[in-house]
């Protein structure tokens, strides 16, 4: 077995890539892949035992224009129409000791761009954690509620693979905060973008020609994806086609 090629699928695994994600990246056939995936994981089971879970946060109306399937403990009862609709945040703790907390949060964009910024692990006390937690959710009207792992590895994950299909890479810091939630299914239950099609929210300092051409290469022109820039300075023609506040 090659041992550059395990470490370069050791090191996409640990970014999220799925599989057939990894094949496509190293020009492999899935097949050929395959030893190199389950080595990884062989691996991996026999370190020491994943960190005890202390918790899972996630903004309340995290699911608006997602497709979300029925599973227990993902239910989300925020009525739509928020300003923060697109964007979602989680935090992950597990124990750190006897008396401390390995803490990673995660900024989403669940309407095209994937993961944009990871912080963590950060090592934390209770005390700092419940601090921490009113911070990081600020943003949101309606605060956070506790969710299972389960849905945050989906949402996380399955939104790198959406983005990435897209043409967007996650933010290089999700390599580090990736571990804390734990191993990855090769698809995600949740259905993303706003209603099932992309759309850009222009964020501040972003090159948006550089992702509406992105979008316009992979998916076409609007209306097969929509774009919406909410300060006015952001004002851009593109194309044709007015990004507007």
């Amino acid at each position: 077995m090659d041992s550059s090629i395990l470490e370069k699928v050791r090191e996409l695994r640990g970014q999220g890539h799925s599989p057939k994600q990894i094949a496509r990246a190293l020009g492999m056939s899935p097949a050929a892949v395959a030893p190199y995936v389950r080595a990884v994981a062989q691996q991996t089971s026999t370190k020491a035992s994943e960190p005890e879970l202390a918790g899972c946060w996630i903004n309340a109306g995290w699911s608006e224009g997602l497709g979300v399937p029925g599973t227990d403990g993902w239910g989300d009862d925020v009525p739509d129409g928020q300003q923060t609709a697109g964007t979602v945040s989680v935090v992950v703790a597990r124990r750190h000791g006897w008396d401390k907390l390995s803490v990673c949060a995660y900024l989403v964009d669940v309407y095209c761009l994937g993961v944009k910024h990871t912080r963590g692990p950060d090592v934390m006390s209770e005390v700092e954690l419940h601090r921490f937690l009113p911070k990081w959710f600020r943003i949101y009207a309606h605060g956070w509620r506790e969710a299972p792992l389960d849905l945050v590895r989906h949402l996380v994950f399955g939104a790198v693979d959406y983005a990435r299909d897209l043409g967007f890479e996650p933010a290089t810091d999700l390599a580090g905060a990736a571990d804390h939630l734990g191993a990855w299914e090769d698809k995600s239950a949740i259905v993303f973008g706003k209603d099932g099609r992309p759309l850009y929210l222009a964020g501040p300092n972003e090159d948006v020609r550089h992702v509406v051409k992105t979008l316009e290469r992979r998916v076409g022109p609007p209306p097969n994806f929509d774009f919406f820039a909410p300060v006015p300075e952001t004002q851009i023609s593109l194309g044709g086609h007015r990004l507007a506040p």
